[in-house]
């Protein structure tokens, strides 16, 4: 049985951790290298870090403070924001990135994340889609939720994982921040499209929604959440004895 990761999501602008509510009204929450420093010696299986304005401010992600964080934490870490180019994957790795996750960037150029496949492995390349219902359809949005693309979500992530990303995350806008739960019907839909590990992201707001998270969908590889982590309001250790309970495989 595959072990269930749990993924702590750091969204830094300006140099510090925020949190906002569906992508909108950020407040300040910590210091992404103390922050990640924490959760690496309290039991997070991974953790990301996305420099969240990159892509809109239309600059490159802060590589001073990423480079800090990679040489605190003993845990794979995934980077994203504000990747649009394989120099851009290069740099991020040279700063201690594990895995680099592109999102407006392949948006704009879909070759790529097959040519950052072919050069680093699919294993490094993640692919993270920002999804909203509208008229009742997933659709894919660009710069940090900001922008509708006019692209279907679930055609979108298929094509990314057969071009060669080696892993899915999916932020629900819908359920962003709202502490409601995860996304079921959305991570059902991509699960049943990809044959990729694929991180559920956007509305976990207690234990029991990452138990129903791996009971409603056995598929899906790992829950990642922010706030309840950041605030104090779920450890992971709680949660990984709860699920552990729940006989759901987790690294205790």
């Amino acid at each position: 049985m595959i072990t269930k990761r749990i993924i702590p999501c750091l969204d830094v602008k300006d140099g510090r951790v925020v949190k906002g509510v569906n992508f909108l009204g950020l407040s300040d929450v910590s210091s992404p290298v103390k922050l990640a420093k924490f959760y690496s010696e309290n039991g997070a299986d991974e953790l990301v870090f996305y420099d969240i304005t990159a892509s809109f401010e239309k600059r490159a992600l802060f590589t001073d403070i990423l480079k800090e964080v990679a040489s605190t934490i003993f845990i794979p870490l995934t980077v994203g924001g504000g990747i649009n180019t394989i120099e851009d994957f290069d740099r991020v790795l040279k700063c201690g990135a594990d895995k680099v996750s592109v999102n407006s960037g392949a948006i704009k150029n879909p070759d790529l994340i097959s040519k950052a496949a072919q050069k680093y492995g699919n294993q490094c390349v993640v692919l993270s889609a920002d999804v909203k219902r509208v008229d009742g359809k997933f659709m894919l949005f660009a710069k940090g939720g900001r922008e509708n693309t006019g692209i279907d979500a679930i055609d979108w992530i298929e094509k990314g994982a057969k071009n060669g990303a080696g892993e899915i995350v999916v932020n629900s806008i819908d359920t962003d921040g709202v502490k409601g739960g995860f996304d079921i019907e959305m991570l059902k839909a991509v699960c049943d499209k990809v044959n990729v590990p694929v991180i559920a992201s956007g509305g976990a707001g207690k234990i029991d929604d990452f138990v129903t998270l791996f009971n409603e969908i056995p598929d899906i590889d790992a829950g990642l959440a922010a706030s309840i982590f950041h605030f104090g309001e779920v450890k992971i250790s709680d949660l990984k004895n709860t699920l552990k309970n729940n006989n759901i495989n987790v690294r205790i």
